[in-house]
């Protein structure tokens, strides 16, 4: 995690720069992990593994002198997810299955220093999540905090610069036979919250005021919507672009949008997806097709537009209308995307593969096509 050169040519204005300068009172260093809460977790890491090219890393558990849960952390790239099963059926974690079923728990950032990490936030408005403490083992120190965010979803603070582990302490080295190939997956380039109707402000505005962000893009309901539903969002970044934070919320129309179904199933806020980055979305793709992954379809006529909308790109369009990749342009360049299908049975988590050729935008040219394709979805599950 100390090469952060997979996040590319992130540019501000000078005024944006002078601004966070004064502002940037909490640096981020990247993303540190995500944690998912699942029912049974050695089986999501096969999935993982097999479905999107994850790598074993580490694991906790009963072998380890773990007693109520146990975790087990795949590695791509600079991604990092750590699956975790409770064994006690009173638990935190087992409370939070039941009520939203899988999903991401734990958004950690990688920071330089933790404490102070937690103490800016919270002395900033923050609701305590974990109390700033160190955890040691042979390979050093690692220190942690965390503070509460949307629903039940958490930011913990990682500073591991006096760490030499695979992991965190308390975690051995995880290694079978099956060891299945990268499918090119690079980096988190976002991660996206689902909020209630009103809540989009509030949350931006938390971001903003308590963790430094600002606010890279703002997207109405008149820029993301169908004759049927519409949704308002409101991108919030770091400082220095290496962490994005779009909060979404739900805009009246004339049918059930895909936020309000995310939060009937969920059972309130939360990460709505994970957008990971590739050098090659063709390949990953494809790869991940034959591995069983689902993706949203996109109507073929949708490609009848994207030469006079987009203009010359270095891709064959007959190869990414085969695999259902979309593409869309801004100042910057352009930027190739595809959804996946819902990742479980709730229609709630799911993962979006971005290649960025340029663009530093998130696809409003495609909104159109995402939201039809969507709307088709809920309506094969009858909750349109």
């Amino acid at each position: 995690m100390d090469d952060l050169t997979e996040v590319k040519n992130f540019k501000y204005s000078e005024t944006t720069k002078i601004f966070k300068e004064a502002q940037d009172f909490l640096p981020i260093l990247g993303t540190d992990y995500v944690e998912m809460y699942v029912g049974n977790a050695k089986q999501a890491a096969h999935f993982y593994k097999t479905a999107f090219g994850f790598q074993e890393l580490a694991y906790s558990g009963l072998e380890t002198g773990q007693r109520d849960k146990v975790s087990y952390v795949l590695q791509q790239g600079k991604i990092r997810l750590v699956l975790t099963t409770p064994f006690d059926k009173n638990s935190e974690i087992s409370e939070h299955i039941r009520i939203h079923g899988d999903g991401v728990k734990v958004i950690a950032l990688w920071v330089e220093d933790a404490y102070d990490a937690f103490e800016q936030t919270t002395k900033r408005g923050a609701k305590a999540y974990v109390q700033p403490h160190e955890k040691k083992d042979e390979n050093g120190v690692v220190r942690i905090s965390g503070i509460h965010t949307y629903g039940d979803t958490v930011h913990l603070f990682i500073e591991r610069k006096n760490y030499k582990g695979l992991f965190l302490p308390g975690f051995e080295k995880w290694e079978t036979e099956y060891q299945p190939h990268s499918m090119g997956l690079k980096y988190i380039d976002h991660m996206v919250g689902n909020v209630g109707m009103g809540e989009m402000n509030i949350w931006s505005k938390f971001y903003g005021e308590v963790m430094g962000f600002f606010n890279l893009v703002t997207f109405d309901d008149k820029d993301i919507s169908t004759e049927y539903t519409a949704l308002m969002s409101k991108v919030m970044t770091n400082g220095n672009g290496f962490i994005k934070f779009p909060i979404n919320e739900p805009a009246v129309g004339k049918k059930k949008s895909q936020v309000e179904e995310y939060l009937d199933f969920y059972n309130g806020p939360g990460c709505q997806h994970i957008a990971v980055a590739t050098d090659d979305i063709v390949h990953t793709v494809s790869e991940m097709r034959k591995h069983g992954v689902e993706f949203l379809y996109v109507p073929g006529s949708y490609y009848d537009t994207v030469a006079n909308r987009v203009g010359i790109i270095e891709e064959d369009l007959t190869t990414l209308k085969k695999w259902g990749i979309m593409v869309d342009r801004d100042e910057e360049g352009y930027l190739l995307q595809i959804f996946t299908k819902p990742v479980e049975d709730r229609p709630t988590l799911f993962f979006e593969i971005i290649q960025r050729k340029g663009a530093k935008s998130f696809g409003k040219g495609n909104f159109q096509a995402l939201f039809e394709s969507i709307e088709a979805e809920q309506a094969r599950r009858g909750t349109l």
